[in-house]
């Protein structure tokens, strides 16, 4: 199983538009065509209160509350279980699923979501767990720097904060600048 895919696709729940239907629709991979087919209005619902968890999970993990982050995922591995299943129709097409036969969609999707981060969390801490510098985004991420330095997204958004913040600082620098002498107004000789 790869752990790390299932990781990123808590990344892509907690980063999505969920308005309606459509935008649940687009955060299924193009693996899980099923998912698009059988979501129903009860899922969206389900997903919602889940990307709220999970986007606090990344909060605390980018704030240093590891036990809050751990204590987040344990009550979201109850909540939705991981019952692994090899699934396929034949000896070529063996794959594993992480819940029952039946599941609904959001049983599948978010069990193997949590179970992603679960073991992220435990492979490389919940410090990897991050939420976008930016201001204006909001985005979380899984830190994969070799430092744990990353602190933006994605590339954009770095670049837009590094431009505004470089703009702040020439704002700063002029508004310091010294107000020249006026030069005093000739009086008229009489």
């Amino acid at each position: 199983m790869n752990f790390d895919a299932y990781a990123r696709t808590g990344v892509d729940l907690v980063n999505a538009r969920l308005d309606d239907l459509d935008d649940l629709r687009a955060i299924f991979p193009d693996d899980n065509a099923w998912m698009h087919d059988e979501v129903a209005e009860r899922d969206l619902t389900i997903f919602r209160r889940a990307q709220k968890r999970l986007r606090d999970v990344f909060e605390y993990g980018t704030s240093g509350r590891d036990a809050e982050a751990v204590a987040e995922l344990n009550a979201l591995l109850e909540t939705f279980p991981v019952q692994p299943r090899i699934s396929g129709h034949d000896s070529s097409d063996w794959h594993m699923h992480v819940t029952s036969r039946g599941a609904s969609v959001s049983s599948e999707y978010l069990a193997g979501a949590v179970w992603g981060l679960s073991v992220w969390l435990c492979e490389y801490g919940s410090a990897r767990f991050g939420v976008c510098a930016d201001e204006r985004c909001g985005n979380v991420y899984l830190d994969t720097s070799s430092n744990c330095c990353r602190r933006f997204c994605s590339e954009r958004c770095a670049t837009r904060s590094h431009v505004a913040a470089h703009r702040a600082r020439k704002r700063a620098a002029v508004d310091q600048l010294p107000v020249p002498a006026q030069p005093e107004p000739l009086t008229p000789v009489s």
